[in-house]
């Protein structure tokens, strides 16, 4: 079981069956996170930086949005389909962690 106490407990996250593409997604975000770091210390052009800052902000939110396509496909169409679940719970959750990914 997963989940945290406020969030409720989960057979399994929505994003089970992406893991493996989640998981080779982030790799190769810290690699670039890494880079980066490297790219600092040896006082690389900053516009260059810029640049790949740019591109692992995009991979990141890549990865929030099959994240949160995940949450939508399973976690709110599971509340929605059983009685026992708050289903208006899980869709401020969503709605909560769009607003987030808005903002950032």
């Amino acid at each position: 079981m997963t989940g945290s106490p406020s969030q409720g407990v989960h057979a399994e996250p929505g994003y089970i069956h992406q893991k493996d593409n989640q998981l080779k997604r982030l790799r190769r975000i810290e690699g670039q996170v890494r880079g980066l770091h490297r790219m600092v210390e040896s006082d690389t052009y900053c516009i260059d930086i810029l640049t790949q800052v740019s591109a692992a902000t995009k991979a990141l939110e890549a990865v929030a949005l099959g994240l949160l396509q995940d949450h939508l496909k399973h976690c709110l169409v599971q509340a929605a389909s059983d009685p026992r679940a708050d289903f208006n719970e899980k869709l401020d959750e969503a709605s909560t962690a769009i607003a987030r990914l808005v903002r950032s």
